[in-house]
This record gives C-alpha cells, structure tokens and sequence, in this order.
C-alpha cells in the first residue's frame, strides 16, 4: 500500500502548473511549522496535515489551491490569511489563486497556532488521572 507521503507526492506532480507548485510550497512550510505533522490521504484523496487531529486539508481546484482548516474559526488570524468560509462557526479556509504570495511566516504561526489547539483539545478530552497515595 502506498504511503500518504508519496501518494501526495504524486498528486502534486500530476497536478502539475501552478497549482501543483502551489500544493508543493504550501506542503514545505506545513512541514516547517511543525516537524511532527502527519500526512494522511481522506475524502477520496485529499491530502490532509495533522498532529493531536486534522490541522489543514489541502484541495486543488480549478481557479484556487484551498487550505481548509478543521478548526479555524477558533484561531487567531493576526494577519488576515482566512478568505473563505469565513460564515462558518467550525472551518475556515484560505483560498491561494495564481500570483498569490503566501506569507510563509503568517502561514506557519496559523499551523502551529492549529497544533497548539488541537493538543490543548486532546488534553481536556483525555485529562490524566493522578492517584492519592493513601
């Protein structure tokens, strides 16, 4: 079975234009941010980047390489990266049409601001239980 890594790999090369490069930029500073991400392939395909859950889904379309993020809407966004689903309470997307510089910096504090809530989130889910000694 072929791993996710290389099957991304492989939608990015066929990808191809600006849309693949695009796919391939956005995948190097995920993999920046956070050296501990994971990629996993769902949805019929669709490349997805997580750590403690999904982090960002990365779809390619027509007009836009989309980066959806799982739990966007609680995010900070200081530098105004979010230009899609922006109506939701949950998702919140950033939509990278052709010519568009991505803010590597600015994308890869969202990542670990994602990472960050995502661990948090866990921790409260699964709270360690202390024994009193007695």
């Amino acid at each position: 079975m072929e791993s996710a890594a290389a099957a991304i790999s492989e939608k990015i090369r066929t990808t191809g234009g600006w849309r693949g490069e695009m796919l391939a930029r956005v995948r190097g500073i995920i993999h920046a941010a956070d050296t501990e991400i994971v990629e996993e392939l769902k949805w019929r395909g669709t490349p997805v980047w997580s750590h403690g859950g999904i982090v960002c889904t990365g779809e390619t379309y027509k007009q836009v390489v989309k980066l959806t993020f799982a739990k966007g809407a609680a995010l900070p966004d200081p530098s105004g990266l979010f230009n899609a689903s922006l109506e939701g309470n949950v998702r919140r997307a950033i939509d990278i049409r052709e010519g568009d510089v991505v803010d590597a910096v600015a994308l890869g504090s969202l990542i670990r601001a994602a990472v960050a809530l995502n661990l948090a989130s866990q921790s409260k889910a699964n709270p360690r239980r202390i024994r009193q000694s007695q």
